[in-house]
């Protein structure tokens, strides 16, 4: 490795920037300012890097069905499709994230877990994965991990050199590769899964009343994994193989289905609790939040048409409806703007009016013209107007706000009583995986290690180990050097 002293980074305009992984805030924990002209050009960048293909989540499948409210959480939210009995059409699509259209279904990856509901008040769209947490809490760092986990510029090859040098250089990863590396990181179906929203999302109530939560979609088949060595000849068998067993699946009759269920915060607790309630690495243990019951999602339709309806599904956390919103979590603010702005780069800026994407409810809005416009523009286009044209309704839109202050930093969170980057980790590990699941766990870590990393990297990644469980790093480096002798 290189010891001499790096250039310093700049845009595409050759203007050296401020920092390569914190965003410009309102103070530590404050909102992203839309001023972090670097953060919006290597977003809105990323965005545009592949075309057609989805940049991430390239390869998956989706199917279509209802939600129906069986609980009752109306105390907490005051919107239409969380109000007890309310059924719901939905749509999701499923997908792994660093492969390309083609890839294998059964490389070790977050499965993501894209589900729309298409409410009476709008689209409401939840953007998770089949994981509670994630390997990032700062946007400006995203588009740089999904590179590192994709192919090299020179040979067009996956690396997983590159993808342990990103990881150990970036701590706060260390719960989502424990996710990663154990039993669920390769899921034996996606029927087979549960779903997770991951990010921190708002409810506010009838009163105006806000608070914190985060969802959890059980799969009622229950929860399902491959070896490593299964999943390996099933790659080469079947690159399709949990689309296909999706599709058939329903195509027999067997619909699968998911229980939601959410955790819920009290908007001033998040003030004090003992965790980042926003951090996107972290979980809120269910002993302090525990799950309520909300509702069923079942799939019961696959689609006729997969590239009009799947292919050009366009999900994007944006889209939240009255009584429902976003949080000060900066990964989920920056995924406001980049899935939207990501669809619009990738099948066009009237992307909503193709039918899969249109909502059911009534459409009034101010956008005309542009590429592949079907839906008319009437008008007056503009506002305020004169002649009719809707006017906007603060009370109906139910928008979620908070208060934030401070001077403009790039800063981590604050940190909290129980704030690190390796103890819930630890416990995932030490509490959560039984003997054999950390059997497995070491044994893929250690194929993982194994498969083409440098030693200044290893050394890095066994300390990285030896940081979220000082015995589990142990073996992976004694496995390691085994393997190499």
């Amino acid at each position: 490795m290189s010891t001499s002293k790096p250039k310093p980074t700049t845009n595409d305009a050759g203007i050296p920037v401020a920092s390569d992984g914190q965003s410009l805030t309102v103070g530590p924990d404050g909102p992203i300012l839309l001023q972090d002209h670097y953060l919006i050009e290597q977003m809105a960048n990323f965005n545009r890097e592949r075309v057609p293909e989805r940049q991430p989540h390239a390869k998956g499948a989706g199917a279509f069905g209802h939600f129906e409210v069986t609980g009752d959480v109306s105390q907490y939210t005051r919107a239409a499709v969380f109000q007890p009995g309310t059924r719901t059409d939905t749509g999701i699509r499923f997908s792994t994230v660093a492969g390309e259209q083609g890839s294998p279904d059964t490389w070790r990856d977050p499965r993501g877990f894209a589900l729309r509901f298409y409410t009476s008040e709008g689209n409401l769209d939840i953007v998770g994965n089949n994981t509670p947490v994630f390997f990032l809490r700062d946007p400006l760092k995203f588009q740089h991990f999904i590179r590192s986990q994709k192919r090299r510029s020179d040979s067009g090859l996956r690396d997983n050199d590159m993808q342990w040098d990103f990881w150990t250089l970036v701590p706060e990863s260390a719960h989502q590769v424990a996710w990663l590396m154990g039993d669920r990181g390769i899921p034996s179906t996606w029927r087979h899964m549960n779903g997770y929203g991951s990010h921190t999302y708002s409810w506010v109530n009838a009163a105006g009343e806000v608070f914190w939560v985060k969802y959890h979609f059980i799969s009622d088949q229950g929860i399902g994994y491959l070896t490593q060595a299964e999943a390996d000849e099933l790659a080469g068998k079947d690159s399709d193989y949990h689309r296909r067993d999706l599709f058939n699946a329903i195509k027999r009759g067997e619909y699968p289905s998911w229980t939601l269920k959410v955790q819920i915060m009290p908007f001033e607790d998040a003030k004090t609790y003992r965790y980042n309630p926003f951090d996107l690495t972290k979980v809120w243990p269910h002993a302090d939040y525990p799950l309520q019951e909300v509702g069923k999602l079942v799939l019961d339709r696959n689609p006729v048409d997969f590239h009009t309806e799947i292919e050009q599904f366009a999900v994007a956390p944006s889209n939240q409806v009255p009584g429902t919103g976003l949080s000060p979590d900066k990964m989920l603010l920056g995924r406001g703007f980049a899935y939207a702005d990501a669809h619009r780069a990738r099948i066009g800026v009237n992307y909503r009016q193709i039918p899969v994407n249109a909502p059911k409810s009534e459409v009034n809005a101010y956008s005309t013209a542009g590429a592949m416009r079907v839906t008319p523009a009437l008008d007056p286009v503009y506002a305020p107007n004169s002649y009719g044209g809707p006017q906007a309704d603060p009370a109906a839109a139910a928008e979620i706000t908070w208060h934030s202050d401070g001077n403009m930093v790039r800063a981590a969170y604050t940190l909290r009583e129980d704030d690190d980057d390796w103890g819930q980790a630890g416990t995932l590990v030490r509490e959560v995986y039984d003997d054999a699941a950390r059997d497995r766990l070491v044994s893929n870590v250690t194929g993982h290690l194994l498969g083409g990393v440098s030693e200044p990297i290893l050394q890095r990644a066994f300390q990285y180990w030896k940081n979220i469980d000082a015995t589990i790093g142990e073996r992976i480096e004694k496995g390691v050097r085994a393997g190499q002798a």
